[in-house]
């Protein structure tokens, strides 16, 4: 059963490839400015600029970190909370308020502040985790060492915070609700196979592995 599992999960990773390849190139006609997304970006620092600043909907965690994330996933994400697709109420918000080019400038700031490389190979995960990873074909995406998608809308979660990697891997099995969830048929079948629990194991590990993400907080934030 869990070998049919993984190979429904790589069969939803190659269409999500095929589709994500195209969005991508659809993107690339837009160039972003590090200085206009550095300009824009205030209204970003007040969360995601400020250590071990905590976010309470729809439950207490840390906001993700961002800077050294890849500027297409930035503006992938930001492109799916302004479709509704992901839906949390601030972030949407926020979005909305968004032009392509704007998204652009802010995905090359923030893609800006990587200044280091993950290691090629991850510690080892315990042979529970590892089942639960290979279960899912987290590796297939998110690349083996969880920093080197293989499509950059796709994002590095080597290192975030657990508690995010948690809630976030929690909303791809909600439906039917306005204000939570993240509507992605890929994450969403591969979600579904998990319990809070192993949830909770795969976040914990993948945010005790080396990554690029941190935080760059603004002076009045440090």
């Amino acid at each position: 059963m869990n070998h049919l599992l993984t190979t429904i999960a790589r069969t939803f990773v190659a269409a999500a490839t095929l589709c994500a390849a195209a969005a991508t190139a659809h993107a690339q006609g837009v160039s972003g400015d590090v200085a206009a997304g550095q300009a824009k970006a205030a209204m970003c620092v007040g969360c995601h600029g400020i250590p071990g600043y905590q976010n309470s909907f729809p439950e207490i965690h840390k906001v993700p970190m961002i800077s050294g994330q890849s500027a297409q996933y930035i503006v992938s994400s930001l492109k799916a909370y302004q479709k509704g697709e992901r839906k949390h109420p601030s972030m949407r918000g926020i979005a909305g308020s968004l032009s392509e080019q704007d998204m652009a400038d802010l995905g090359a700031f923030y893609a800006s502040h990587a200044t280091t490389t993950a290691p090629e190979t991850p510690k080892a995960a315990s042979a529970k985790v590892a089942a639960l990873i290979e279960k899912g074909a987290c590796i297939s995406c998110h690349g083996a060492n969880f920093s080197k998608p293989i499509d950059p809308s796709y994002p590095k979660i080597g290192g975030q915070h657990a508690d995010y990697l948690f809630v976030a891997l929690k909303s791809y099995t909600v439906e039917g609700n306005n204000l939570v969830g993240r509507s992605n048929g890929i994450m969403a079948g591969i979600a579904k196979q998990y319990s809070p629990a192993e949830m909770r194991e795969i976040a914990k590990y993948i945010s005790s592995v080396e990554g690029e993400l941190k935080i760059v907080p603004q002076s009045r934030f440090k």
